[in-house]
């Protein structure tokens, strides 16, 4: 099973990723602190899935203004876990547990970089999307036309483990049929902002052509070129009275999401347009 890669001790995912990705982490939590402040979003109880090293999660714990806010990261891989207990304390705590056998319910969950990895992602994003009232997504957008060119793909498969690719439909229609409602979304730049020091001649032309294009037609450069992923937040269309004693008041419970004149609600066949509230 693709799973073995990261649940054996000493295994093959920290051979060839030591760090467990902590060097992007400050950037992803940039990234979803956007996505809370676009929809100002103001949960309590936040849980990452699939947290690694856990410098997401203690990220967010510095840069988040409420610091009543309890963060709980859930890793079932041995070598993370070692890496991300080291950075609990207070409300800031880590588990080695599968978060799908918990019966702990938040309002806020993160899906960073995850479903990609896991063979049956339709089932762990529905099991997943019980235990919160919104969901936080970053999925990498694999399938370009410059990534299929270089066979990018299976390199990506070999290095890092993912096993589905997607593109910002099939990444949205993906949580749409899995039960979630999208409210938001935008893409990452990460070829741009995260990986863009070192690069050779080539590499400098094609982040070029990204910003080129990107600042006329952003879909057409993520489909050219690749180098972006989506962040996407969703709500749970079955929340009923809600995670973690939430009443569902749409768009959501003032105290996890204050009140907008406007919000943002995306279908992965028609595409963004905005709805009064």
């Amino acid at each position: 099973m693709a799973e073995m890669i990261y649940t054996e001790t000493n295994s093959r995912y920290k051979e060839k990723n030591p760090t467990w990705h902590v060097e992007d982490s400050e950037w992803k939590a940039t990234q979803i602190l956007k996505m809370m402040e676009r929809n100002r979003l103001n949960p309590k109880k936040v849980a990452e899935i699939g947290c690694g090293a856990g410098e997401i999660l203690n990220q967010l714990d510095m840069r988040m203004g409420d610091k009543n806010v309890e963060f709980s990261g859930y890793e079932i891989s041995p070598d993370a876990y070692e890496l991300c207990r080291e950075r609990g304390r207070g409300r800031l705590r880590f588990f080695q547990e599968d978060l799908l056998e918990s019966k702990e319910k938040f309002d806020l969950m993160l899906m960073i970089d995850v479903f990609e990895h896991v063979e049956d992602c339709y089932g762990f994003i529905r099991k997943a999307k019980e235990r919160a009232a919104y969901t936080i997504y970053h999925i990498p957008l694999d399938i370009a036309h410059l990534n299929l060119l270089t066979n990018r793909l299976m390199k990506q498969r070999k290095a890092v483990g993912h096993i589905h690719y997607f593109t910002k439909d099939t990444a949205l229609a993906t949580i749409e049929d899995s039960g979630h409602e999208i409210v938001d979304w935008f893409y990452t730049k990460y070829s741009q902002e995260l990986y863009n020091k070192g690069l050779s001649k080539m590499g400098q032309l094609f982040n070029f052509l990204r910003r080129v294009t990107y600042s006329s037609n952003p879909d057409l450069s993520a489909s050219l070129f690749g180098g972006y992923s989506l962040i996407v937040l969703a709500k749970n269309k079955q929340d009923g009275a809600g995670a973690a004693g939430q009443q569902e008041t749409p768009p959501g419970n003032a105290e996890l999401r204050k009140e907008v004149p406007v919000r943002r609600v995306v279908s992965a066949s028609s595409g963004e347009r905005k709805v009064k509230v």
